[in-house]
């Protein structure tokens, strides 16, 4: 029933995994889009984008509201010793200057615009972390089925020693030795299924979305046939999170310049109105107030230079980054793929040696120290071999992945179409 069981489960996972044909090694995009889009990070980024938009909403209306002023007063004439009331209201508000109008609705555009791209670089980061989990969850798998051949062929050894015992041509010190190769295999064997479950656990808590399937698909890996500048050119041209620091950069630069506009200050224009002499006289009058405070202006303007300032370094210190970021990147998928096919020429030449030995050994042409050590060398270069390739898939995924040629959303102002 448990066979059953594992049968069904791997056909219903392979044709899911199957959805993508470009890239069968990765998990299908629906589940991937899925899994980027309720990523915790990408949600509070989200909500980001929701607060900017109220944030320019506060930008294009201003600071400034009405304020209404009233009171009520008596007036005592000591001859003929009258008490007279009297009121007034005041209605006021200041105006903003029409330069600083245009300034406040060019920040607001520009801190949804911020959080637009604050929101692509969080997806772009939980693609990476995805990217980095789903292939250390197969290095692990492929560890369990590479150990779990191990166990067998192991197994083989010790059955073909046993009879070679039992027929007088071998010592019994030789089936003891590799019985205790068997348990040493099968102990290997049980560590990899805990990493296995560990590294799929990891996985599965942070993208529930992703189905990891029963039976991994093994991808050749591909060169990367353009050069650096290529890539230098497409991942920095279109880059979440340079663009973030650029847009804050222009937003320093024009709350720099808002704080310089603010060295002429807004006015306060009002409407007056009052009731004196207990009525006999109606005043009403508009009136007009400058703020006459200058030191705490300039000061303000001056620190925003400073913070304008920062801001450009900022953008110049993520560019020199994103630059060594890229060659590291383009770097390591190049060389990854040429190891990969050096350990393939040498594990392909270790395997056919090892099954010449252990043919020899069946044949008493052979120790069996020879047949283990043999054995071990095999193991040891096709998990070799194995991992290099998934080594050489995940950098060019990366690279791709930064370019925005893998995973991109419909969402994504740098999808390749």
């Amino acid at each position: 029933m448990r066979a059953i069981l594992l049968i069904a489960l791997s056909l219903l996972a392979l044709p899911a995994h199957a959805a993508d044909p470009t890239y069968p090694d990765l998990p299908p995009h629906d589940q991937v889009d899925m899994a980027l889009e309720s990523h915790i990070n990408v949600m509070t980024a989200e909500t980001g984008v929701r607060i900017e938009q109220v944030n320019q909403r506060k930008w294009e209306s201003g600071n400034y509201e009405f304020s209404l002023r009233t009171g009520s007063y008596q007036r005592q004439i000591g001859v003929p010793n009258q008490h007279l009331k009297e009121w007034d209201v005041t209605l006021e508000r200041p105006v903003r200057l029409i330069n600083k109008v245009l300034i406040d609705s060019d920040i607001g555009q520009e801190v949804v615009t911020r959080a637009n791209f604050a929101l692509g670089d969080a997806r772009h980061e939980a693609g990476r972390t995805l990217l980095h989990l789903w292939f250390n969850w197969q290095r692990e798998q492929m560890q369990v089925t590479q150990w779990q051949q191990q166990v067998e062929n192991l197994t083989q050894q010790a059955q073909t020693t046993d009879k070679r015992l039992k027929s007088g041509d071998a010592p019994r010190m030789e089936l003891s030795q590799a019985n205790a190769a068997v348990a040493q295999a099968t102990v290997a064997l049980q560590q990899a299924r805990m990493r296995a479950e560990l590294a799929g656990n990891e996985l599965s808590r942070q993208f529930p979305s992703i189905v990891l399937p029963q039976r991994l698909a093994s991808t050749e890996p591909q060169p990367i046939t353009e050069d650096l500048d290529y890539w230098k050119q497409i991942i920095t041209n279109d880059n979440h999170e340079l663009e973030m620091v650029r847009s804050e950069r222009r937003i320093q630069q024009m709350l720099a310049q808002r704080s310089r506009a603010d060295r002429v200050p807004d006015p306060t224009v009002g409407l007056r109105f009052s009731s004196e002499m207990g009525g006999n006289e109606k005043v009403s009058g508009v009136f007009l107030s400058i703020p006459l405070s200058f030191g705490l202006r300039s000061a303000n303007a001056e620190n925003a230079e400073y913070q304008a300032q920062i801001a450009g370094d900022r953008e110049n210190a993520v560019r020199r980054r994103l630059d060594g970021d890229v060659y590291a990147a383009y770097t390591q998928a190049v060389n990854s793929y040429q190891i990969w096919q050096q350990a393939s020429e040498a594990a392909a030449s270790i395997r056919q040696n090892a099954d010449l030995v252990s043919r020899a050994y069946s044949l008493g042409e052979s120790s069996l120290t020879e047949t283990l050590t043999a054995r071990r060398q095999a193991l040891e270069s096709t998990l070799s071999e194995n991992l290099s390739r998934l080594d050489a898939n995940e950098a060019r995924y990366r690279l791709l992945l930064d370019a925005h040629q893998l995973w991109s959303s419909d969402n994504d102002p740098h999808k390749v179409h």
